[in-house]
């Protein structure tokens, strides 16, 4: 089958090629193969640890890179329930296994959920990272509720506006930061403020429930401060190297849920959220896309299989 692989860490993009013949993924027990349509992937994944080494810590190269995923159920592993052959399905492949730049790909099934017929490959592989990642934020790890504050560092970007209108959605005030160009787009999601963090202070925020943050850095450090009593800070960035005074702060690693997928698709389906696609590339494209210092708004999308 054609996929994509890296031959090893030294060589990093330089060693990402397109191969004809690489080996079908053997399904393991409680795993489904998945023919791949549509695939997305996070432009620092070759600095990670899981795309050279499986879970117990051993070499896998060459891998596959790539972790989001559309496309339909070809085979179910042993014992695997809940999904079919032939099923649409989207979702989130493991960090430590071959990703999803490949025509196919063995995936838990428990990180898979049923695609409805009515959204595209593509809006639904440019779905799983920053949806999961935004509602488990806020949902998991802060525990937002109606009424509640709630600062979004990055309001009109793919995880932020996700967020946002999520947040929106229960009923907590929301506001928005970002740059200036950014504030137009973060108050159409649903945003009730606008912070312009490069000429607005952060403290004009005044004391919130929740930080949400995906900057890191200088904006991460400075946010606990915001955070009132009670109150949690939680960033995707690193961890936190300030606490707030009487609140907690969260570093967490997005994961994935079937659940929490079927409820986002759900909000693709009316409207409530969109997923931020941007340019979409053929798979022989992929390394290009990877080693191009260009970023489009919105997600890359890999079209791995013609619809």
């Amino acid at each position: 089958m054609k996929g994509i692989t890296v031959r090893d860490r030294d060589a990093g993009v330089a060693g990402m090629t397109l191969t004809s013949d690489l080996p079908y993924p053997r399904a393991a027990e409680n795993d489904v193969i998945v023919r791949v349509h549509a695939a997305g992937f996070t432009p620092g994944e070759l600095t990670w640890p899981g795309t050279w080494t499986d879970r117990a810590g051993r070499d896998r190269t060459p891998s596959v890179p790539g972790h989001e995923l559309s496309g339909e159920v070809a085979e179910l592993g042993y014992g695997t329930t809940g999904l079919t052959i032939g099923q649409r399905v989207f979702g989130l492949a493991d960090w430590t296994r071959d990703g999803t730049l490949a025509e196919y790909v063995a995936v838990e099934a428990r990180n898979l959920a049923p695609l409805p017929a009515d959204i595209d490959h593509t809006a639904a592989a440019a779905l799983p990272i920053s949806g999961l990642t935004a509602w488990q934020a806020l949902f998991d790890h802060a525990r937002l509720h109606p009424g509640q504050i709630v600062l979004i560092h990055g309001a009109a970007g793919g995880v932020g506006s996700i967020a946002t209108r999520l947040a929106r959605e229960i009923g907590a005030r929301v506001i928005g930061t970002g740059r200036a160009r950014d504030r137009g787009r973060a108050l159409e999601l649903g945003a009730h403020a606008f912070l312009d963090l490069e000429t607005e202070p952060l403290t004009d925020a005044g004391e919130v429930d929740v930080v949400f943050d995906v900057i890191g850095g200088d904006i991460l450090d400075r946010s606990a401060a915001l955070v009132r009593a009670g109150g949690t800070l939680v960033t995707i960035a690193a961890p936190p190297r300030v606490q707030p005074t009487n609140g907690r702060a969260i570093f967490f690693v997005v994961e994935s849920d079937r659940a929490q997928l079927t409820e986002l698709a759900a909000r693709v389906r009316d409207g409530r959220i969109t997923p931020g696609v941007g340019a979409v590339h053929p798979l022989a494209e992929a390394p290009a896309v990877f080693a191009s210092k260009n970023r489009t708004p919105g997600k890359t999308i890999i079209r791995v299989i013609e619809n």
